[in-house]
């Protein structure tokens, strides 16, 4: 499954193994609601042009582009409820070489 956010962050999950994740959001517009989607965590990354592929274990891939790094409103609220639950989970910084994530 290939997915294509409007916006993206990358989350670092440092429970017993740290992990990686993409949280991806899109913006519903007038006729949809705002969604969003965690992957299963990232494997793999690519760049292709002006997009980053994530790759999860599941299989899905997420094409993110370069410049839609970031929380919006479709997003936003699911990190908040993320990092208060869960102390162990931050947002990397925009400048991170995703290509060597993992």
């Amino acid at each position: 499954m290939n997915n294509t956010p409007d916006n993206w962050v990358v989350l670092k999950c440092a429970f017993e193994e740290t992990t990686y994740k993409v949280l991806a959001g899109w913006s519903g517009g007038y006729t949809q609601s705002d969604c969003w989607q965690l992957n299963s965590g990232v494997v793999k990354v690519e760049v292709e042009g002006d997009y980053f592929v994530f790759h999860g274990v599941s299989g899905s891939t997420y094409l993110c582009h370069k410049s839609s790094y970031g929380l919006r409103m479709n997003n936003a609220g699911i990190y908040q409820k993320l990092v208060d639950t869960y102390p162990e989970v931050t947002m990397l910084d925009k400048t991170t070489d995703w290509t060597n994530l993992v």
